[in-house]
């Protein structure tokens, strides 16, 4: 048995089914899972590694529920576009550098960029998924991925038969490649790039390789005005509804969507009625201009609302911590409503309702008993924390990944004292800065 301590912490934001939040409390994890919030008056817990929590905060590890991360690589190559336009640039880049050797560069990148700043999964997609999913293990993340299908070749060069071919190896390659536990995926680009009879075969393989195990369907939904008009000229129907034709919507398989920016009232309710959650990426809608998520009417129909960045060349970052505090304010300023988004409502989307998106609800999401240890440190010994008198406004408006210390996933440290325990990040850097110039001189090529 191996045992890591978090020992007496300030603070301990539990984001359970109440918002508890305990104080002075020392978390003590064995084997990866939480055993005992214990009083940190009750004196030190033997352990095989000691984490110094006194004058911290510890919370559940931050969940993105929507990215591209192996598109670090390719930050700030596709500026002042909207999506279409962000799509042609990217895409051509992504076609004559992105090899899997690239992508799992990228992704470690990526999966480092995450954890440094307290998040501990994110939902990816992007070509070269195996490589991708190697590159984000070996950082330590909690990495959700799958094989990515289009109508044509795409910048991997791959047809169908062969998409269809990965997506069946997948569970077999998963497992293979190890890491903490993650459903089986599948990832369509969006319905704009792939037709509704490839997209109704995606979901019957999924369900048939799945078998006993979990499965993810996730893609891009109704991101701007543009890919909505689009889809109705071509099927005279609103991307959810195209999803819902090819059986998407059965309610059998967690189903998250990208943005959901334009969704329609009806759209919504289809979403809800599944069980479906949508990613929010305040940060990339606003950048490529979008438009804005109306979070109160998403959450009022009872979709769930997760939070992501999406990917570097889109947001050009993978912080978190701000893409919380733009939906937060995003929210209260389309609405006009300064209650809406509460801290603690927008905190909950960013750790326990992106764990439930994701099918991992009840092994992730929340420091309780029972639960994997993917958890955070955050310094409070820090100007702009304090005095600390509502903690979760603190988090979502004050704080940030600067501010996190150490990390857990699967209760193996990945981040000690603002560094990885996994990566040499000199090397990886210099790798990244080489392959980047490459990147960069394609895309202006094209």
């Amino acid at each position: 048995m191996t045992r890591v301590v978090l020992e007496g912490a300030a603070y301990v934001v539990t984001v359970d089914d109440t918002d508890t939040v305990l104080r002075d409390t020392t978390v003590v994890v064995e084997d990866g899972v939480i055993t005992e919030l214990r009083s940190a008056a009750a004196g030190p817990v033997d352990a095989d590694e000691t984490i110094d929590a006194r004058g911290r905060l510890v919370l559940p590890g931050l969940v993105n529920l929507h990215t591209h991360l192996p598109m670090t690589l390719l930050r700030g190559l596709a500026e002042d576009v909207d999506l279409q336009g962000f799509l042609t640039r990217v895409w051509a880049a992504e076609g004559a550098v992105m090899d899997p050797a690239t992508v799992e560069l990228g992704a470690t990148l990526g999966a480092l960029e995450s954890l440094l700043g307290g998040c501990t999964t994110q939902l990816d997609m992007y070509f070269h998924h195996e490589a991708a999913h190697r590159g984000a293990v070996a950082a330590g993340s909690r990495h959700v991925i799958g094989p990515v299908f289009m109508d044509g070749p795409g910048p991997d060069g791959l047809a169908w038969a062969e998409r269809i071919a990965l997506m069946r190896a997948w569970p077999a390659a998963m497992a293979a490649i190890g890491g903490p536990a993650v459903p089986v995926s599948a990832m369509p680009h969006a319905t704009y790039t792939c037709s509704p009879e490839k997209l109704a075969e995606v979901v019957a393989t999924l369900r048939e390789v799945r078998g006993e195990g979990p499965g993810l369907l996730t893609t891009h939904v109704s991101e701007n005005a543009a890919e909505n008009t689009d889809v109705a000229a071509r099927y005279g129907a609103t991307p959810t509804e195209v999803l819902a034709g090819a059986s998407w919507l059965d309610g059998d398989l967690p189903l998250v969507v990208g943005h959901g920016v334009h969704l329609s009232p009806a759209d919504r309710e289809r979403l809800a009625a599944a069980g479906a959650a949508v990613a929010h990426c305040p940060g990339s809608n606003q950048k490529l201009a979008s438009g804005a998520l109306p979070w109160e009417a998403v959450h009022d129909s009872g979709v769930r609302l997760g939070i992501g960045t999406d990917g570097c060349s889109s947001s050009n970052d993978l912080d978190m911590w701000q893409a919380m505090r733009q939906a937060a304010l995003l929210a209260r300023l389309t609405s006009g409503r300064p209650d809406v988004a509460s801290a603690h409502e927008v905190l909950r989307a960013a750790t326990l309702e992106g764990a439930r998106a994701l099918g991992l609800g009840d092994e992730i999401g929340s420091v309780e008993v029972g639960k994997r240890a993917d958890l955070v440190v955050v310094d409070l010994e820090k100007p702009h924390l304090t005095p600390v008198h509502d903690v979760q406004a603190l988090l979502v408006f004050a704080a940030g990944r600067a501010d996190v210390t150490d990390v857990l996933v699967d209760g193996q440290p990945v981040v000690r004292a603002g560094r990885s325990t996994r990566l040499d990040t000199p090397d990886l850097l210099a790798r990244a800065r080489e392959r980047g110039a490459t990147a960069r001189a394609a895309a202006e090529a094209s």
